[in-house]
C-alpha cells in the first residue's frame, strides 16, 4: 500500500531536451492543442492537463500511430480548496465539455482538493487530503503517467514528480504512493493490448 508521496516538483527531474520532445509531441495532437491554446477559457485554479492523455499521445508517437489512437478522454485537473462541493466540480467539467464539445473525446474534470471525500466509497479505503494539484499528480496510478502540462508563456510548465525517464523510455511502473495491486493491473491490462511496445514493470519488480 502506501510507501510515501514524492516532494514538490522540482525543476531539476526534467531536462531542457525531455521538456523540448515532450512539447514536440504534444505541439502535434488535434486532441490537444486545441486545449492548450485555449487554457484561459478553461479557467480552472491550479490546473493541469494530466495523465492518460498527455502519456499516451507520446506512446502513439513512439508506436508510429495517429497521434488521437486509443485515447478513451482527456484529464483536467484543477485545485480548488476553497469550493469542495460536488456541483461546483459538476458545473465546471459541463462548462469544460461544452468548450470542447467538438473533440469527439471525453473531457474528464476533477477538482483534486475534493477527491479525498469520495474516495474511500469508490476505492474502499480513505486517502489524507491533497495539498495542490501537484500533489494529487505525484499519486497518480503510474510513473510514466504522473504527468501535467499547462501553457506558461511560450513554453508548457510541466509537472513530473518523477521525471520524465520513464515516460519518453515507454516504461510503465506502478507508483504505489496510494493505489492497490489490483487497480494498477487492471489498468495496465488494457495499455498492453493498446501500445505493445510498452515495457510494462509487474507490481513487485
Amino acid at each position: 500500500m502506501a510507501e510515501g508521496r514524492p516532494g514538490r516538483r522540482r525543476e531539476d527531474r526534467v531536462t531542457e531536451a525531455q521538456a523540448r520532445q515532450l512539447t514536440s509531441v504534444l505541439a502535434s495532437s488535434a486532441l490537444l492543442v486545441p486545449v492548450l491554446r485555449r487554457w484561459p477559457d478553461i479557467g480552472l485554479p491550479d490546473g493541469w492537463l494530466a495523465a492518460g492523455a498527455v502519456a499516451q499521445t507520446v506512446w502513439n508517437v513512439a508506436h508510429g500511430y495517429p497521434l488521437e489512437a486509443n485515447i478513451r478522454d482527456i484529464d483536467l485537473v484543477y485545485f480548488d480548496a476553497d469550493d469542495l462541493s460536488a456541483e461546483s466540480e459538476a458545473a465546471n467539467e459541463v462548462r469544460i465539455k461544452d468548450l470542447f464539445a467538438d473533440l469527439g473525446v471525453a473531457v474528464d474534470v476533477k477538482n483534486e482538493a475534493r477527491v479525498h471525500l469520495w474516495y474511500p466509497a469508490k476505492f474502499g479505503y480513505p486517502i489524507a487530503p491533497y495539498g495542490s494539484a501537484e500533489e494529487a499528480i505525484a499519486t497518480f496510478p503510474t510513473t510514466s503517467t504522473a504527468v501535467g502540462v499547462r501553457p506558461r508563456r511560450s513554453q508548457l510548465d510541466i509537472c513530473a514528480p518523477f521525471g520524465l525517464d520513464d515516460l519518453l523510455g515507454l516504461v510503465v511502473r506502478p507508483n504505489k504512493a496510494q493505489i492497490t495491486r489490483a487497480i494498477y493491473e487492471a489498468k495496465v491490462a488494457r495499455w498492453r493490448l493498446c501500445w505493445p511496445e510498452l515495457r510494462i514493470c509487474t507490481w513487485d519488480e
